[in-house]
């Protein structure tokens, strides 16, 4: 059965609160108050997912009281609710920050309309907010490339994990796809239309990762200039997808075992309790029965995310699916480079189904979009992939050009030497007076592959036609 509302009704006329009552109680859990101190102290107390404000119980300073919640809790719906229906009294209060304005006497119909269409508007400005579906999704199992049998029982588990409500654990190397895989299980649950967040545990520091997940409240600390929603805050209903969790500080392991074990929790900074009904997929590549032996994590905590596990195989141990991997994600490549690639040659495929893949379906992808850079042909060529330690029959290490010995240390060292291989295209471009023809010719590439990394790496130059465009 799926959580009901919280809501808080204000309201000093008994028949005007009965009728609001009477049309959500059957779906929400209410809490009405008719004294305006007793409201004001209620919601400075509990967090509510939506409040109905009758103006006409206000002494006065309706609009005032309005602007202080608004303020104070941004994301908050509020309704307004009057036996008054004059235009201006009406478009105050929705500049004020009112969702929407009801004037009584109104249908049970038209108060449960109005409720959902401000919840759906508070969760499509969480959505803006934290621009949550940037991520790379397949939505529908069939979809997934599973042809070892590994992956294809693997599949079968996690559509009915999907079903349920309950904690999953999904472990693996790096790269093989867990954060893909989470979204999937998101959307084909029935949690499949509210709110799917990630978060990487290990790419935020620690002293704000716990403002990251849970929020703050203005003056919290220094830069907190006003009030942050937390992530599973923004969560609500949804899932909340927590990567690399072994990475997790012991101190915010705690708050997060009281999340699992009572849904609830505080923001930094804050006093009010806030419920979150949000179902959790965690992932890490490290051993976390390890780490609980060391101290490093918490053995309660294990329990409780460990109710659904789940292990994902590395590339080498599923050699089947690893050509049909390769040839979705060269499409995947072409269609954003709009490159007409239509496949591997004979030699590029016994390499790639020779190699270990030590950084699985990541580094699988990476090198194809690489690959998908360098080749200038209809074809992918064995030439063309940057594969550390392969062999290849056609090509001596002494014939690389240097654009491609730096791609391939990219490779090897990660993409934090794209500076280097920023100044070899500039020295070269110097020598050839700018003539990109030239300077792709001296560093072995296509002029396409050049044109692209001059564009990737931002290179400019006043002379260039495209500069001279963007000036007039």
């Amino acid at each position: 059965m799926a959580a009901m509302y919280t809501i808080l009704i204000f309201d000093s006329s008994a028949q005007t609160t009965g009728a609001m009552v009477s049309a959500l109680e059957h779906r929400c859990v209410l809490t009405c108050k008719t004294n305006e101190e007793e409201f004001q102290e209620e919601i400075n107390a509990r967090q509510y997912d939506l409040v109905f404000l009758d103006i006409d119980s206000v002494d006065g300073q309706s609009m005032q009281l309005l602007e202080k919640i608004h303020s104070k809790n941004p994301f908050l719906p509020i309704i307004i609710t009057s036996r008054s229906e004059k235009a201006e009294l009406i478009v105050r209060a929705i500049n004020s920050g009112a969702s929407d304005f009801l004037v009584h006497p109104v249908s049970k119909e038209r108060i449960n309309i109005s409720l959902d269409r401000a919840l759906e508007i508070r969760d499509q400005r969480y959505e803006i907010a934290y621009h949550r579906r940037k991520q790379d999704v397949v939505y529908d199992f069939r979809d997934v490339v599973a042809k070892s049998p590994k992956m294809k029982d693997i599949l079968k588990s996690l559509e009915r994990f999907a079903k349920t409500d309950s904690t999953i654990l999904i472990t693996g190397d790096t790269g093989t796809g867990k954060s893909f895989l989470s979204g999937t299980v998101h959307f084909n649950s029935p949690r499949r239309t509210k709110p799917f967040v990630k978060i990487n545990c290990a790419n935020i520091p620690v002293d704000l990762l716990e403002s990251e997940l849970f929020g703050h409240e203005k003056g919290a600390f220094t830069g907190a200039d006003k009030q942050r929603i937390g992530r599973f805050e923004q969560a609500s209903r949804g899932t909340i997808f927590l990567d690399e969790i072994g990475e997790m500080h012991m101190g915010l392991q705690t708050k997060l075992l009281r999340v699992l074990e009572e849904k609830s929790f505080e923001r930094v900074g804050g006093n009010k309790t806030i419920y979150a009904d949000v179902r959790i997929i965690a992932a890490t590549n490290r051993d976390l029965v390890r780490q609980v032996e060391t101290g490093l994590f918490r053995e309660d905590l294990y329990y409780r995310i460990n109710v659904l596990p789940i292990r994902l195989p590395s590339l080498k141990e599923r050699k089947e699916c690893l050509m049909p991997l390769a040839e979705v994600l060269l499409r995947k490549s072409c269609q954003s480079m709009r490159r007409e690639i239509s496949g591997f040659s004979a030699e590029a495929v016994r390499l790639i189904e020779a190699y270990d893949w030590p950084g699985n379906i990541r580094q699988l992808a990476n090198t194809i979009e690489r690959a998908v850079i360098l080749e200038d042909n209809h074809l992918v060529h064995a030439e063309s992939l940057s594969l550390p330690g392969a062999k290849k029959e056609s090509e001596a290490p002494s014939e690389q050009s240097p654009l491609q010995r730096s791609v391939k240390v990219q490779m090897e060292g990660g993409d934090s030497l794209a500076g280097q291989e920023r100044e070899l295209i500039l020295r070269a471009l110097e020598e050839f007076l700018w003539v990109q023809k030239n300077a792709a010719k001296k560093l072995g590439i296509s002029p396409r592959a050049l044109n692209y990394k001059i564009n990737k790496l931002a290179i400019t130059h006043p002379h260039w036609r495209r500069n001279k465009a963007a000036g007039e």
